[in-house]
């Protein structure tokens, strides 16, 4: 007899084999990230469909919340998206910043599971955590990053699925010198590279992501994908 059925892959086969196979999906919603306090992004993100880019006449990050249904970058107005679109697909407004290094946290119950560096101004450049463990930079940006996310956990914890990765980065200050935290985004821990986060803890937030519709618990039931 086959065992419970768990998922790691992307959102349309997850969807259509859900039912079938008696998994279910946890992801946070589409509006988080415009909903958090300004603290926690440190710019101004509103959420929207793609009507709204459409009328958009400076450039803006626009990006779709969780479906990767076009590229997610910087566009100078609303007629250089990509032709063919839904109208009414959600999208993701941010005005345009610029982050120094971005990382994946894994979370499980609120608690950072595992991570990773991910990119550095933008290009893709994977690193554990903590690095090597002994560099002195390491250490602190590792306690930098536990401290930001004991804080948006305090905060945002509940609006969050208990299983879930989210990225954060160091956004610079263009009116001085050094970085601030903020969050870059949340995903769908079934759907997320794991970069240079550790496999097996990364595995334990995918099982609780993506496992056995039976075995969700109550807080996460308003997380299930439709």
């Amino acid at each position: 007899m086959a065992g419970p059925a768990y998922w790691y892959g992307g959102p349309v086969a997850g969807a259509g084999l859900a039912d079938r196979l008696g998994f279910a999906l946890l992801e946070p919603t589409d509006g988080w990230l415009a909903e958090l306090p300004e603290e926690f992004t440190g710019r101004q993100v509103r959420a929207g469909t793609v009507v709204d880019a459409w009328a958009l006449d400076r450039p803006t990050f626009v990006k779709p919340p969780r479906e990767k249904s076009f590229p997610a970058d910087v566009y100078a107005d609303g007629s250089r998206l990509p032709a063919g679109l839904d109208p009414a697909t959600p999208v993701l407004l941010s005005e345009v910043v610029t982050f120094a290094a971005e990382y994946r946290l894994v979370l499980l119950d609120g608690r950072v599971a595992t991570g990773s560096r991910y990119a550095v101004f933008g290009r893709l450049d994977p690193r554990p955590l903590l690095g090597t463990g002994t560099d002195r930079a390491d250490r602190a940006v590792a306690g930098e990053i536990a401290e930001f996310a004991d804080r948006l956990v305090a905060v945002a914890g509940p609006t969050l699925p208990s299983a879930v990765v989210v990225d954060v980065g160091q956004l610079l200050d263009p009116y001085r010198p050094g970085h601030r935290w903020a969050v870059v985004e949340a995903n769908m821990a079934w759907f997320s590279h794991a970069y240079a986060a550790e496999p097996a803890r990364v595995l334990d937030v995918v099982l609780r992501a993506a496992g056995p519709r039976e075995r969700v618990r109550p807080g996460d039931l308003a997380f299930l994908r439709a």
